[in-house]
């Protein structure tokens, strides 16, 4: 795999990034660790987590993940300059009000944040420091529809720019992102960082895969024109696009016992759960059979080879979902392969949204 680098950074990472939100709740510490270890003997150098995981989220399971992260990078001397470390500042609490006082983000929950995941990430530096989720109100996490009447804003972009600025020049943080950001908040971040000399944003983590491409309509225009990088995350649409809930549906009878979208009611009552997105889904691994390949194999090629994607974030449970996922890298779609994907979104658009 030849590295990419992240927008206007010098951060040059692997086109797969591990994601790591299961370590702590489906993936014990243990197993996280071999998953680490072996995604760095495959090549990759890139790893992605949250202060507010593990997934889904709880009190009992808050900061797990990082503090997995920071045990195998303390037991692994010599590794934490090798790979690059992007973590995340959770948004407004939203009901997890073991993430923090109030219902906003402020500038100082973004420094008290940033100093609790480095402690427990044992390291001194974080490469990649993004905002999880906007801190005003947009469309998200199976929001459909931007609602004038919910927006509060309690902390400006410029002052979460500002509170980004201390950490960059604390040393505490190289380059800082966004996640689950649209279009506005994008231009607005950039413009704000070009007219105040701020940081500027390197990249955007959303969502991307077959069954949810918006940012296929203006968010691609805007990434590539202001050079902000997409990290694409939940590529298999949270299982579905494995091929794995076909024949049960998420919870019927013979579906996995040990998947999130079965076991956790809010994950499923998200985006990915839908019914439309589940039959949208078959459609896409029936087309993945018919032409040789897994359900798998398609919709991660489909993320691996876009001209847009600089980086897929693969979310595994074992070391063998790891091995899978990656050797699916060099798989080439045909033109009508192609075709045929974009003529299912024409008729189911994003169900996943």
């Amino acid at each position: 795999m030849q590295k990419i680098t992240l927008g206007v950074s010098e951060l040059n990472v692997t086109p797969i990034c591990l994601g790591t939100m299961t370590f702590g709740e489906q993936v014990s510490e243990t197993v996280a660790h071999d998953v680490i270890s072996r995604a760095v003997d495959l090549g990759v150098n890139f790893i992605d987590t949250a202060e507010m995981y593990a997934v889904p989220a709880r009190k009992e399971t808050f900061g797990a993940t990082e503090t997995i992260i920071g045990n195998w990078f303390e037991r692994h001397p010599g590794m934490r300059q090798k790979l690059v470390l992007a973590s995340k500042v959770a948004g407004p609490s939203r009901g997890m009000p073991w993430i923090r006082e109030g219902s906003g983000m402020t500038a100082q929950d973004i420094l008290n944040a940033c100093d609790a995941s480095l402690k427990r990430l044992k390291t001194d530096v974080i490469d990649l420091y993004q905002i999880h989720w906007p801190e005003r109100h947009v469309p998200s996490f199976g929001v459909m529809y931007f609602d004038p009447a919910k927006d509060a804003i309690e902390t400006s972009l410029h002052a979460q720019l500002m509170a980004l600025e201390k950490l960059v020049k604390a040393g505490k943080v190289r380059y800082i992102g966004l996640s689950n950001e649209t279009p506005y908040g994008i231009h607005e971040f950039v413009r704000l960082a070009e007219q105040h000399g701020l940081p500027r944003i390197v990249s955007v983590q959303n969502p991307y895969c077959l069954t949810n491409r918006t940012f296929d309509n203006a968010m691609d225009e805007t990434c590539h024109r202001l050079n902000v990088s997409l990290l694409a995350y939940s590529p298999l649409a949270f299982g579905a696009l494995t091929g794995k809930y076909d024949q049960s549906g998420f919870t019927g009878e013979g579906a996995p016992t040990n998947a999130r979208i079965g076991q956790f009611e809010t994950v499923r009552k998200q985006r990915w759960g839908r019914d439309s997105s589940l039959a949208a889904a078959r459609l896409y691994n029936q087309l993945a059979r018919d032409n040789g390949m897994t359900p798998t194999q398609m919709a991660l090629a489909f993320c691996y080879t876009r001209w847009s994607v600089a980086s897929t974030i693969i979310g595994v449970t074992s070391v063998a979902q790891l091995e899978e996922n990656i050797n699916v890298w060099g798989t080439q779609l045909s033109d009508d392969v192609l075709a045929q994907i974009d003529a299912i979104r024409l008729a189911h658009r994003d169900p996943a949204t």
